[in-house]
């Protein structure tokens, strides 16, 4: 588009559909569609060229209640279908919903791939560590002990951290957010879209009939100073509420976090500056748990090239080769063998 004037004007309401929503009062599913609302109606992008794809769980109702196209798929292949979509028509702004056990179970296979291969889309996974629309089995973030319908005695299960899930299967933006984190949730989610590449945010999100409280320890207003650390690049890590003395993130000679108080001096050298581009750190900060704050914001972001832009450039290529489109040429060239 041109020039600003060009662009369309949307509020909230114009990105609110005319469906019922089917989610349980009190849900924090409804604070996050509050948010992705608002963010859409914030990019001047043309409502027609959003898609919501979502694939089964609570989370996944998303797309009835978004005024944009969308398709809600089946059980964890929610990124086969974006990933199809995107190479089918690059211009769409193509955003994933899905949840812990819908990503992080069935759909783990998936969900690793679509982040390797760097699909430019925002992939937005809703964690309330249990399964909230079976009603109430433990998820594959459940943490250890965790009793459920399905685990009465406690799960035996280590859980996954699906930020270093992330991390590890190479994706080039990961953040954390948590659905009551109004402000912070909508700065997350600008930053995911303006990234070229998988855009990956977790976001803490309670369910209250099954789960209710399970983030309790970074949302409660008298302990979220202390147990939440706002990352954000090229500052200090550091972290306090107003009550207590201030406190940063420093590496120890066994090259291991550890938390210093630093009161009301500048930080010094020793506390680290956070620096978005290192995967190591955003390692370290994907897996700080209590004692050590929890991290939010954008832990890792770096560029490379997306796995829908090398398509359409090999489609290119093809198609300027003269026998490109030859396709018993291309079935007996080479070692070929009959059989009689």
């Amino acid at each position: 588009m041109s020039n600003t004037e060009d662009q369309p004007q949307y509020s909230k309401k114009d990105f609110m559909s005319d469906q019922m929503i089917r989610w349980c009062p009190g849900c924090g599913d409804y604070s996050i569609l509050s948010q992705v609302q608002t963010v859409f109606a914030s990019l001047n992008i043309p409502k027609e060229d959003f898609a919501v794809i979502s694939g089964i769980g609570c989370s996944s109702r998303f797309p009835y209640y978004m005024n944009t196209y969308g398709f809600h798929t089946i059980h964890g292949r929610a990124p086969a279908f974006a990933t199809g979509l995107k190479l089918a028509n690059p211009n769409l702004s193509v955003w994933m919903i899905t949840g812990d056990g819908d990503s992080l179970s069935i759909g783990g296979n998936h969900f690793i791939h679509i982040l390797r291969r760097n699909v430019d889309i925002q992939l937005l996974l809703f964690n309330n560590r249990i399964y909230g629309l079976t009603k109430g089995q433990y998820s594959p973030t459940s943490e250890v002990g965790k009793k459920t319908k399905s685990t009465p005695m406690g799960s035996l299960d280590h859980p996954f951290e699906p930020c270093a899930v992330a991390l590890g299967a190479d994706g080039t933006f990961i953040a954390r957010t948590v659905d009551i984190f109004v402000k912070d949730q909508r700065e997350v989610l600008a930053q995911a879209a303006d990234h070229r590449g998988t855009s990956f945010v977790e976001i803490f999100q309670n369910c209250n009939i099954f789960n209710d409280g399970a983030f309790t320890n970074v949302t409660d207003r008298k302990v979220r100073g202390e147990a939440v650390i706002f990352v954000k690049h090229g500052e200090p890590l550091t972290f306090g509420g107003k009550d207590q003395p201030r406190k940063g993130l420093r590496l120890n000679k066994r090259i291991q976090l550890e938390v210093v108080e630093i009161g009301d001096e500048p930080p010094g050298d020793d506390i680290l500056v956070h620096d978005e581009t290192n995967p190591v750190l955003a390692n370290l900060l994907a897996r700080m748990r209590p004692p050590f704050p929890v991290a939010m914001g954008i832990l890792f972001r770096v560029e490379r090239p997306t796995y829908d832009a090398g398509v359409h450039e090999q489609l290119e290529v093809a198609s300027k080769v003269p026998s490109a489109g030859d396709l018993t040429k291309a079935l007996y060239s080479g070692n070929t063998w009959v059989v009689e």
